[in-house]
């Protein structure tokens, strides 16, 4: 079996965090996104990954991954010239499939559930597709899929009167017989072959496409919130009630560090900053007296100073913040690479 994981798209809702680099690259405690993609199918078993790479940053994510082996697989890159939908870049990796069952996972989603059971249940069944389906609380944003006697009745993209709250997730366990089905697919009225339309006509070709429930936590990371929400969920997880400090940071004192929070290499962070709860602070990154930083991501080699109070914030590499001592009212950034502030 092999994995897929799509690192395509111009991730405009993100902007400007995405203007010099793909959203999948960005950090969610510390860690870039697609990275928790590839650990997850890799903790299967899969070590054949195919990673579909188009726009902005695409050498970003070759020299971040490379051929894989850093990570315990080996990766293949193959490129879209343009975001043609989801089905368009499935379709890409017919010749890599090589008529191989496959998991497709798209690369800014986050779970935290281990998915190796689905995967064995799916690799011993004789299903044409089995997707990965979630409740959600605004089901038009999503594909919804209808569920009857414990069967897959309809695969609707982003209804704008949903009759059920099952997303589905951005991931896929699928079989060659897909590639028929896209060969044969009608572009949207976006102009992208959607997977939604092509595992709905999956479904009134064949009626034999299953699919599992995820019950404690994913998220579909399009917008900023989606990704603090991502951030505070994972550092709770992985935090366990304590701050991750890496050992190479100077820190004078953790008297002022709240948890969840982490704290990534060659920092330096002064005594009377207060980081927390909820913050990811990247390497090389430079935190100055009676800074309040809270609920944010500040990502590798930026600079804050002047006693900024920060909340709800996502701040890209290499920013530098100087703020005024005397205004002490918390502020909300979200900033692109290289931004320089002086309040």
């Amino acid at each position: 079996m092999k994995g897929i994981i799509l690192h395509g798209g111009h991730g405009t809702r993100l902007r400007p965090l995405t203007h010099t680099g793909p959203k999948q690259l960005l950090p969610i405690a510390n860690k870039p996104m697609s990275q928790f993609c590839l650990e997850t199918i890799a903790e299967t078993g899969i070590n054949e990954i195919a990673i579909i790479i188009g726009g902005v940053g695409a050498d970003k994510v070759r020299e971040y991954y490379g051929d894989g082996k850093e990570f315990g697989v080996n990766i293949t890159y193959i490129e879209q010239d343009e975001p043609r939908g989801i089905a368009h870049a499935i379709r890409l990796c017919k010749e890599f499939v090589n008529n191989e069952k496959f998991l497709v996972f798209l690369g800014d989603n986050i779970i935290q559930k281990p998915i190796t059971d689905f995967v064995e249940d799916f690799n011993q069944s004789d299903y044409d597709a089995t997707i990965l389906l979630c409740e959600v609380d605004n089901p038009s944003r999503f594909g919804i899929a209808d569920v009857e006697n414990e069967k897959i009745i309809k695969i609707t993209e982003k209804p704008k009167k949903p009759t059920s709250n099952l997303a589905v997730t951005g991931i896929y366990l699928l079989t060659p017989l897909i590639f028929e089905v896209i060969d044969n697919l009608k572009p949207s009225w976006r102009n992208e072959l959607e997977i939604t339309d092509a595992l709905d006509n999956l479904l009134k070709q064949n009626d034999n496409i299953g699919y599992e429930t995820i019950t404690d936590y994913w998220k579909d990371t399009g917008t900023p919130e989606d990704i603090l929400n991502a951030n505070r969920q994972v550092l709770e997880h992985i935090c366990n009630q304590t701050c991750i400090v890496d050992e190479s940071s100077i820190t004078l004192s953790n008297s002022n560090w709240i948890t969840p929070s982490i704290i990534g290499k060659n920092c330096k962070i002064d005594e009377s900053a207060r980081i927390g709860p909820n913050a990811s602070i990247g390497d090389n990154t430079i935190i100055s007296s009676d800074v309040v930083i809270e609920n944010s991501i500040i990502m590798s080699d930026c600079k804050i100073d002047g006693g900024l109070n920060i909340k709800d914030s996502i701040i890209s590499a290499n920013c530098h913040l100087h703020g005024n001592n005397k205004d002490k009212t918390k502020k909300i950034f979200l900033l692109g690479e290289g931004t320089k502030i002086s309040l």
